[in-house]
């Protein structure tokens, strides 16, 4: 069973761009549970994420092996896994979580020159975890399609 969660609380952004889209669940059923809404919402996280990974996609020609995650969502671990397998790549987890604070400190030490180059930051990053891919792009692209519903559905719901 699933049951999609479309977080349009103020409109959608990036790639959407609907300042009208509401928040919906999607897929509900007599037999949901709260757990199946709990999954949808944490769900949502990825789904946006990839949808904005994809957008990026579209302009930037280069190749993207890894997302590094950061923030309090990497200790959930499902949520991790799932977002591995939307994107189909790689997800990395750095031992300090709250990594735009550590960029933000890095940037500083470097203007001050107690860094010498972007590529000797790299030495302070370590990597704690890293999530792989493990569904068929075909069952990729069919959460992504629903999910694409989902979305198309939620918008325009608050228009004048």
């Amino acid at each position: 069973m699933y049951v999609y969660f479309v977080p349009a609380f103020v409109g959608l952004a990036t790639p959407h761009w609907d300042p009208y889209a509401r928040g919906a669940f999607l897929g509900l059923t007599g037999g949901v549970r709260r757990e199946h809404l709990a999954r949808a919402v944490l769900e949502s996280v990825a789904f946006e994420t990839t949808d904005c990974y994809r957008a990026f996609k579209l302009e930037y020609k280069g190749d993207i092996n890894s997302m590094r995650a950061d923030g309090g969502m990497v200790d959930n671990r499902f949520l991790m896994q799932f977002q591995a397998d939307l994107l189909g790549i790689p997800v990395e987890i750095p031992n300090e979580k709250e990594s735009a604070a550590c960029g933000a400190a890095y940037m500083a030490a470097l203007t001050m020159g107690k860094l010498s180059s972007l590529d000797e930051v790299k030495r302070y990053v370590k990597i704690k975890e890293v999530y792989e891919p493990s569904i068929s792009e075909d069952e990729r692209e069919t959460r992504m399609e629903k999910w694409k519903r989902a979305v198309e559905r939620s918008k325009g719901w608050a228009k004048p």
